[in-house]
């Protein structure tokens, strides 16, 4: 019999943890994170309790610790089969012990396992880890805390067991969550903004370049929690150089100096507003279940396919003549428009646009793999650089390997990546752009898709920077040893860091100069940084982690790559830098153990799992993984199966060997596959319920927005044909547009001017989604020859607007 006291979770079950306590620092880009996770057990035995929860996919973990009364025990990191067996032997024992893991198949999905707990003890466990925040668009500063963790799709033919889910209402979590965050910088904070309800931002001095904020109360377990930092004067080239750890061995990683640069390459204006007419783009759509939820769970949102659809008609309209496109998209199968890229024209942009108008989120499972292969296979075409778009909601289990096919062929294109949605995985965002030398971006809550997705296109349509080289001048008897994989991509103000390790002596007061040099547009430039090897205060041993976890992440990547006892070298050596810097890694694992006064716990030890909380979108149940959760995706799926049932309690003997993978069973995968053929058959109820699918016809139709409505009259050319439709979709009839187009010119040029000058009269605002389309207008009148002076007075007129003909790029 459960002692039903304190929180219970939705079968009466108790939960041992109360709640979690998240305190942010950064400085300048560099983010530490240290989240306390309180557990109190009031059953009347022993348990172990099991969470899995989301990480940032950079994240270098390096601290956890438990303390359980006055006594506080702290990890260390070991090679996770002996970490592993250690806290099984601990638990068989009667010992406390406490493990964290990371997920081999994902790097930001962490398990913590907090075993033999005993009747009426509490624990608190701390976890702390360090991250570089990543750029935006308009030069904020993203951070993410991961509060969603949403279930992954594991391909078929994957091995590995997982365990089941226990989900709750969102409104029914029983643990709290507190968060707060101290900015500093060199330069002044000017705001913090965030998705979720803020405190007022507090400045610590006068100069306003130290401030506080914290997350109002009430915080719902729906969503990330993201801040966006920002600076003025922002983005500057730095160099931060770190002291070793005096313990360490000199010569070793930490023992040594670590400088960490920070490039923020500037380009000509002339280059920047130039637009390349060639380039083979490659649109690869996820149109599995998930994607059919709204962006930011709110039901008066568009769903992401809605999104993503209306962005691909934008994307497809601002696409240079001349150039060649192909879209693929992918669930459980994948499909393509044409077999092959095919030339831009108005009769394949038509031709996309009507499939792309009837895709929706029916295709099932996230299978990226298959979709990448078959694009990488296809012979590129000369003279047209590749650019992939790829868009999805992360949900995908086989991380690193998506990765791996990514990175093997970055030789022959550009990735640019989009997560949509909460709970997209940074691992896989990330990776896919890094990996392929493009630009990552994320889209949540009230975010629309189509700004960001417009300007990763205008640096796909940027020259690619080439022959990217870094040199070093440093003072006799120092050398620098770069820890960072080469730089393969430089974007407009975009930051690209390299960490690498000082060796030998100098002078506090001696300087060293990094030279970057790479070639634009056929013209080579350089730009010099000159730094001081003094190391800098009160950094801790920051800078030397991030290196180790750049470092470890590159042997990772490259034990993927490698055979044979080649694969075991470079194996050891990432967990020997592992432990010696004491940074996770896929093959090492801290591990904790309280020896104690050597009494051993008594009692049967049972399981607990947190709840999870689950959204109803759309009449179906929505899973969603709180911070942290138990979480290992493996659900018993079946038609009746609705909303999934919650876990029930599950005892065992002390010490259950732990294998953690973030995986669906394999068995109840192939259970839950789609039928292969899709030709108008619906999916499986049993996996329709675990996607979250309910509209398995054609896409919802909605009144569309004003701007997208002009933006789907435009020609391939970049042109507009004078019809009802213009004049509906500029608010005119069609007597008012025809009857005063003055007489010298052809009905097109005056469409095109009608449509340029609306733009900029009434969706200014939103100039980042069309700016691209309008130059190809530009372009187009350019050609023409004809009096724009004229044609923009009485374009004027008609819309009551007073654009100048220079502000129209004419």
């Amino acid at each position: 019999m459960v002692n039903c006291c304190g929180l219970l979770n939705a079968k009466k079950e108790p939960v041992p943890l109360k709640s979690v306590e998240v305190e942010l620092e950064v400085r300048d880009h560099v983010a530490t994170v240290v989240s306390t996770l309180n557990y109190e057990n009031k059953e009347d035995k022993p348990i172990e309790a099991v969470f899995v929860f989301p990480l940032p996919g950079d994240a270098a973990v390096c601290h956890f610790s438990a303390t359980i009364g006055q006594k506080q025990i702290v990890a260390e990191v070991k090679e996770k089969q002996e970490a592993r067996e250690e806290y099984d032997d601990a638990l068989s024992s009667g010992q406390q012990a406490f493990l964290l893991e990371e997920s081999e198949e994902s790097p930001d999905i962490f398990s913590l396992s907090v075993g033999s707990l005993p009747p009426g003890e509490s624990a608190s466990i701390r976890l702390e880890y360090i991250t570089e925040l990543a750029v935006q668009a308009d030069d904020g500063l993203r951070f993410c805390l991961p509060a969603v963790l949403n279930p992954r799709y594991q391909p078929q033919g994957s091995e590995g067991a997982g365990v089941q889910v226990t989900s709750v209402p969102a409104s029914q979590v029983p643990y709290g969550l507190s968060f707060s965050a101290r900015v500093s910088s060199p330069r002044p904070v000017s705001k913090v903004e965030s998705k979720c309800s803020l405190d007022p931002l507090q400045y610590l001095n006068t100069e306003q370049t130290q401030a506080t904020v914290k997350l109002a109360a009430g915080h719902k377990f729906d969503r990330d929690v993201e801040l966006l930092i920002y600076y003025k004067d922002a983005h500057q080239p730095t160099a931060v150089v770190e002291a070793g750890q005096a313990s360490a061995e000199p010569g070793s990683l930490m023992g040594d100096p670590v400088v960490m640069l920070s490039l923020y390459p500037e380009f000509p204006e002339a280059v920047m507003s130039s637009v390349s007419s060639h380039g083979e783009f490659v649109l690869l759509l996820d149109r599995s279940g998930s994607m059919d939820s709204p962006i930011n769970n709110s039901k008066s949102h568009p769903t992401r396919i809605g999104s993503a659809r209306d962005t691909l008609l934008l994307l497809l309209k601002s696409l240079p003549m001349g150039c060649y496109f192909n879209i693929f998209s992918f669930g459980s199968s994948y499909e393509h428009i044409f077999p092959k890229s095919v030339e831009y024209s108005q009769k394949t942009m038509e031709e996309a646009l009507k499939k792309v108008e009837q895709m929706g989120a029916n295709l099932g499972g996230t299978e990226i793999l298959k979709p990448l292969k078959h694009i990488y296979s296809q012979p590129c075409i000369p003279s047209q650089p590749r650019q992939l778009f790829v868009f999805t909601d992360g949900e995908v289990g086989n991380t690193k390997e998506v990765i791996n096919v990514v990175k093997k062929n970055s030789g022959s294109h550009r990735c640019f990546s989009f997560g949509i949605g909460e709970g997209a995985s940074t691992a896989l965002v990330n990776g896919l752009a890094k990996e392929g030398g493009g630009h990552a971006q994320f889209i949540t809550g009230a975010d629309r898709m189509q700004p960001k997705v417009m300007q990763s296109l205008r640096f796909a349509l940027q020259p690619a920077v080439e022959d990217i080289s870094v040199t070093w001048d440093l003072p006799k008897g120092v050398s620098a040893t770069v820890l960072s994989p080469p730089i393969t991509a430089l974007f407009h103000g975009q930051r690209s860091l390299v960490y690498a390790q000082l060796t030998g002596q100098s002078s506090e007061a001696a300087e060293g100069c990094v030279t970057v040099k790479y070639s634009l547009a056929g013209h080579a430039s350089e730009s010099e940084l000159h730094f001081s090897l003094k190391p800098a205060e009160d950094t801790g041993l920051t800078v030397h982690r991030l290196a180790s976890r750049t470092l470890i992440r590159s042997l990772e990547m490259e034990m993927r790559e490698r055979t044979g006892q080649h694969v075991d070298r470079v194996k050891k050596k990432a967990v020997e830098l592992s432990v010696q810097s004491g940074v996770s890694s896929a093959f090492t694992a801290f591990i904790a153990v309280n020896k104690g006064d050597g009494e051993a716990i008594q009692g049967p030890l049972v399981r607990r799992n947190v709840p999870i909380p689950i959204i109803q979108l759309r009449g179906h149940p929505r899973l969603r993984c709180s911070m942290p959760v138990n979480c290992n995706l493996a659900m018993n799926i079946s038609p009746q199966m609705h909303p999934p049932p919650v876990m029930a309690c599950k005892k065992g003997k002390a010490g259950p060997k732990m294998k953690f993978k973030a995986q669906l069973m394999k068995s109840q995968e192939r259970q839950m596959q789609p039928p292969q053929s899709l030709s108008g058959a619906m999916m499986s109820p049993a996996y329709s319920d675990y996607r979250g699918v309910v509209d398995m016809c054609l896409p919802e139709q909605t009144l569309r927005d004003p701007l997208l409505q002009l933006v789907s009259l435009q020609k391939a050319s970049g042109c507009w044909v004078l019809d009802p439709a213009l004049a509906a979709a500029l608010g005119k009839t069609s007597e008012e547009v025809e009857n005063t187009k003055p007489a010298s010119v052809n009905h097109e040029v005056w469409a095109t001017i009608l449509a340029l000058i609306w733009l900029h009269g009434f969706k200014r605002d939103a100039q980042e989604e069309w700016e691209l389309l309008a130059m190809k207008a530009v372009s187009w009148l350019r050609a023409q020859n004809a009096c724009m002076t004229e044609c923009v007075e009485a374009g004027n007129a008609v819309l009551g607007c007073s654009e100048q003909k220079d502000a129209l790029g004419l």
